[in-house]
């Protein structure tokens, strides 16, 4: 099968070569996926699980991308309530080869059914920006009806979706990011925007929750507008500060299947609209995340090339 592969820490992206390697055998209560979709994220190649297994033994040339819609090809031992030929979407395991590949492992339990009616690149860019978006929010900031929460990076894959969910749960939402960002926040229901590089931070005022996708000086000077038994909540690094009279939060996301299907439900209401940025053949992948390049939402790797695919490429 065709995949891309990684061989060296140093090189980051420039290192990502389309490979060939043997089709993944199914382990028990593993899935073969025929990979349709797939989601990378350039951040994850500084992972040490991007280079060992979780034994620490070096697993290179290993294949990254965890977020991945597919079809079932195969069943391992003892799998069960999945069936093959079924359409799924879901999480790659962070310590084994992923899916930016035509066919991947995964175990069962953390993929969801993908009804006939979401195309594979909108599912793609649901299970790590989706379950990432839910637990920051509701999981871990808390976040209810009536709160203010600040969304930095609101026009990224995770960002997109989070202020669509703290907005249907009834909570006023301020997003951040660059200029070029802020009709699709606004559009997607954030009441105020931030431009990082031309406004003030300490402009969003109080908030009840800050939810961090980007890190460094933003993150830190965000712990400052978090008002008391509020929560500064981040996936990009363990926080250094942390709100006066509050709770900071550093966690990285976990498969659920029950969330996941209900984000797909979501989708399939009109609730919820995943913004799905470039897409991009398997062997575009190098290219697609090159230093620099940028635009708003998720990039989607389109394994099975389709007409939605061709007519979305940049």
């Amino acid at each position: 099968m065709q995949a891309i592969t990684v061989r060296d820490r140093d090189a980051g992206v420039s290192g990502l070569a389309l490979t060939e390697l043997p089709r993944p055998q199914a382990a028990e209560n593993d899935v073969i996926v025929r990979v349709h979709a797939a989601g990378f994220t350039p951040g994850e190649l500084a992972w040490p699980t991007s280079w060992t297994d979780r034994a620490g033994r070096d697993r290179t040339p290993s294949v990254p991308g965890h977020e991945l819609s597919g079809v079932v090809e195969e069943l391992g031992y003892g799998t069960t309530g999945l069936t093959v030929g079924q359409r799924v979407l879901g999480m790659a395991d962070w310590a084994r080869d992923g899916s930016l590949a035509e066919y991947t492992a995964v175990e069962a339990r953390n993929l969801a059914a993908l009804p006939a009616d979401v195309d594979h690149t909108v599912a793609a860019a649901l299970p790590i920006s989706g379950l990432t978006a839910w637990q920051g929010l509701f999981d871990h900031g808390r976040l209810t009806a009536g709160q203010t929460v600040l969304v930095h990076g609101a026009a990224g894959g995770v960002g997109s979706i989070a202020v669509q969910l703290a907005r249907e749960a009834g909570a006023r939402v301020v997003a951040t990011g660059r200029s070029a960002d802020r009709d699709t926040a606004l559009g997607l229901g954030a009441e105020a925007f931030v431009d990082l590089r031309a406004d003030r931070l300490e402009d969003a005022g109080e908030v009840d929750v800050v939810f961090d996708v980007i890190g460094g000086e933003v993150l830190e000077r965000s712990a400052a507008l978090v008002r008391a038994g509020g929560t500064l909540v981040t996936i990009a690094a363990p926080p250094t500060v942390r709100p006066a009279d509050g709770r900071a939060v550093f966690f990285v996301v976990e498969p659920d299947r029950v969330r996941l299907a209900d984000l797909v439900q979501r989708v399939r209401d009109g609730r919820l609209k995943p913004v799905v940025g470039d897409v991009r053949p398997l062997a575009e992948v190098p290219a697609a995340f090159a230093p620099g390049r940028r635009r708003s939402g998720k990039t989607v790797i389109r394994v099975v090339p389709d007409d939605s695919a061709q007519a979305g490429r940049r």
